[in-house]
């Protein structure tokens, strides 16, 4: 950060101020009165639990909510932000959770959509390459000529930061940016967001769960609980545990998940498994896998590297080019996913609301999704009024998600109750296998903790657990064993108590490494 030595910070002008901020939902008030400072040359972190108000906050200051009451000041000059286009001409950008692309475009496409430094008569070729120079000069890597449907979760939010860099904003606001990312990957990610900072003018906000890089990477941190700002320290000042304290207001132990017990038979074995992906280029060659009940497998590498295929393969949705799938005794090679359910196969996929949940019905209906077919929810032709409520009451209660009204849509809850639910129907769907897709991604700390308690209980009730997260730090905390997958292939595995943080993260960036 560029301040000049030993001058205080209230010295500083700042090049953003929020002032008294409210915005309120009805009888919600989801930000509260609420003061930031953003200064030129800093990386500013903004931490809280889902529903603390950190996105309605960010959604203030980029014009997509008016709020009701408060101030916004820019190089010291009052401002109103009537739109996202303003705040982009103002220079205030966001790179959004939920990322807001064109599915049927390409990557290239999607960078120069409605921005007019995009030449007129540029054809694919100079589309591409102008991407490719993009993509250089920010140090991320995107694949200009995909179409946005066919990456990843991860590359679809490579796509999304350039697209937002591209166009020279001031203040460059980025909504978990790492939860796709090796730890070298997040590394280079903050070293370029510190260049950013640290050129003329600028400043980087970014919303993060994971209290070990906000203690890396950030110069300021600003907790909010309930829509309040509970305090702005700097971070050298702060500690993991002091930040985790201050966003849900009680002490949180967060010690490492203790093995798995009385290991089961197997009850998921892949054998050479070949796969293509919605390309038609290989993406997974050759995997063999064995999981065991009361196991949790860990499968760690970056987005694109095979694990979407694999948690599709594994849940029948879509189909193997060779190879054989067995749930327990029963081999379901290229079943129907209905055959999968059947067989106590239950999925958390990587996307909550487009793969996950119908967020436009009922909390009460996506409770029961699972399990509308059997009774006693279904009674002959009919379904059960009393026994739906009574199914979805027990979920939420068991997975406790606080919700006034069951009949409310799912989009009501926050993302972190969302989470809960979703991962709550498909654990009692699994009576023999989990396979969980970044089931904590997106979540605070207090509500990633929930799910991880969630995902033990289950595996230690038998239930054998494949868990695909691109977090190491979940991984390293939750899982017995701990594969590693690059370009479709698995290039090491580690047994609990024997992971090396360097080691994993060199093989998931293709790096020869010998494994003992």
């Amino acid at each position: 950060m560029i301040v000049e030595d030993n001058a205080p910070r209230s010295a500083i002008a700042p090049l953003v101020e929020m002032r008294e901020v409210t915005k309120q939902f009805g009888s919600l008030t989801a930000v509260n009165r609420v003061d930031l400072d953003i200064h030129a040359g800093e990386v500013h972190a903004i931490l809280g639990e889902n529903g603390a108000g950190k996105t309605t906050l960010m959604n203030v200051l980029t014009g997509l909510l008016k709020p009701d009451s408060g101030q916004i000041f820019l190089d010291g000059s009052e401002i109103s932000i009537s739109s996202p286009r303003k705040a982009l001409e103002l220079g205030i950008g966001i790179v959004h959770q939920h990322f807001r692309l064109v599915e049927n475009f390409t990557a290239a496409e999607n960078l120069h959509l409605g921005w007019n430094d995009t030449p007129r008569l540029a054809g694919n070729k100079d589309l591409i390459d102008r991407t490719h120079a993009l993509a250089k000069q920010f140090n991320l890597d995107v694949e200009p000529n995909a179409r946005i449907w066919q990456l990843s979760v991860g590359e679809q939010q490579r796509v999304a930061i350039l697209r937002t860099l591209s166009r020279g904003a001031r203040i460059l606001i980025l909504d978990e940016p790492t939860a796709v990312l090796t730890p070298p990957e997040a590394e280079r990610l903050f070293e370029m967001l510190r260049g950013l900072a640290e050129s003329s003018n600028r400043a980087v906000i970014f919303i993060s769960h994971k209290l070990d890089e906000v203690i890396t990477a950030s110069d300021q941190v600003t907790v909010l609980r309930a829509g309040s700002r509970v305090n702005t320290l700097r971070t050298v000042d702060c500690n993991q545990e002091l930040l985790a304290e201050m966003m849900i207001g009680r002490h949180l132990d967060t010690q490492p998940a203790p093995p798995a017990k009385d290991l089961g038979p197997a009850v998921l074995v892949g054998k050479r498994i070949v796969v293509r992906n919605d390309r038609g280029l290989p993406a997974l060659e050759n995997i063999d896998l064995e999981l065991r009940s009361g196991e949790i497998i860990g499968v760690a590498g970056v987005a694109g590297n095979g694990q979407r295929e694999l948690s599709e393969v594994l849940t029948g949705l879509r189909s193997i080019d060779t190879g054989q799938i067995f749930v327990g005794d029963q081999e379901l090679t290229n079943a129907d996913p209905a055959d999968f359910l059947r067989a106590g196969i239950g999925h958390i996929p990587e996307d909550r609301y487009s793969s996950g949940l119908v967020s436009s019905e009922s909390i009460e209906h996506n409770a029961i999704l699972r399990a509308f077919r059997d009774p006693p929810i279904r009674r002959g032709l009919f379904l059960s009024p009393a026994d739906i409520k009574n199914h979805a009451e027990q979920l939420v209660n068991t997975v406790k998600i606080a919700v006034r009204d069951l009949r409310s849509s799912v989009r009501a809850l926050s993302g972190g109750n969302a989470q809960r639910l979703l991962t709550g129907r498909e654990i009692a769907a699994a009576s023999k296998v989990l396979v969980a897709v970044h089931p904590t991604r997106g979540l605070d700390v207090g509500a990633a903790e929930a799910v991880r308690q969630v995902l033990l209980k289950a595996r230690d009730s038998g239930v054998g657990i494949l868990l695909i997260s691109e977090d190491l730090s979940e991984l390293l905390s939750l899982a017995d064993r701990i594969v590693v997958m690059f370009r479709g292939r698995l290039t090491g595995e580690f047994n609990k108590y024997e992971y090396d943080v360097n080691t994993l993260g060199l093989l998931m960036g293709g790096s020869p490494v010998e494994v003992s």
